[in-house]
């Protein structure tokens, strides 16, 4: 296993659960005040989440591509993969805090 691929799966199941706390305010928000800035958010995090849950299944739990991308894709893919993972969860990590507060 590829150390880049290991920061990558972490970073994206950080990901998953910053987007279901973030979900689950938004939903509480949108029920309460009904503002379209409210929904708006919903959807981005919906959508948000489906892309990392899928990314998820594929680094754990598909057997094709998982052993695909932690023996076969060449480092630098990797790297750039995880900073954009890393920074993503850096984000919405921020982004968590700014709305829990």
């Amino acid at each position: 296993m590829s150390v880049w691929f290991d920061v990558a799966r972490i970073a994206t199941g950080l990901n998953v659960l910053f987007l279901l706390a973030l979900s689950y305010v938004w939903v509480r928000n949108y029920a309460e005040f009904r503002s379209k800035h409210t929904l708006g958010l919903l959807m981005f995090s919906l959508f948000l989440l489906a892309e990392n849950a899928f990314a998820l299944y594929i680094y754990l739990v598909d057997p094709t591509l998982s052993g695909w991308f932690a023996s076969e894709v060449p480092a630098i893919a990797w790297r750039g993969m995880m900073a954009l993972h890393v920074l993503e969860t850096v984000g919405v990590g921020f982004l968590l805090w700014v709305t829990w507060d």
